[in-house]
């Protein structure tokens, strides 16, 4: 899950990268190699569930961010923490600016988000 926005341009640089390399692989750029035709589609295959799933965490934080998600359900105390990073992010505040609303030092915030 991307927490901050730094995550979030990383997560955009590598969505970047996998998609150049799903464009080259699907292009042909594995057929000079000996690779067995169902290595090749497995690795193809990989690369675009790698892709899909690094697009659906982007398009799950910028509608936090869009102030699209209003409600926050938690079925278990584990859920918990993940709801109240949710709910930080679509309140669009940084660990910073909800460490200095609580009193707290910038670096406890995402301490205890990563705990």
């Amino acid at each position: 899950m991307i927490v901050n926005e730094r995550q979030l341009a990383q997560a955009r640089t590598q969505a970047q990268r996998f998609r150049a390399a799903l464009q080259a692989m699907e292009a042909g750029s594995l057929d000079v190699t000996d690779l067995h035709p169902a290595l090749k589609t497995a690795q193809i295959d990989a690369v675009r569930g790698k892709l899909k799933a690094l697009e659906a965490e982007i398009r799950a934080y910028e509608r936090l961010r869009a102030g699209e998600v209003k409600r926050f359900d938690v079925e278990s105390l584990a859920e918990l923490p993940m709801a109240l990073i949710h709910a930080r992010i679509a309140a669009r505040l940084t660990p910073r600016q909800l460490a200095d609303r609580l009193g707290l030092k910038a670096q406890q915030i995402p301490r205890y988000e990563a705990t």
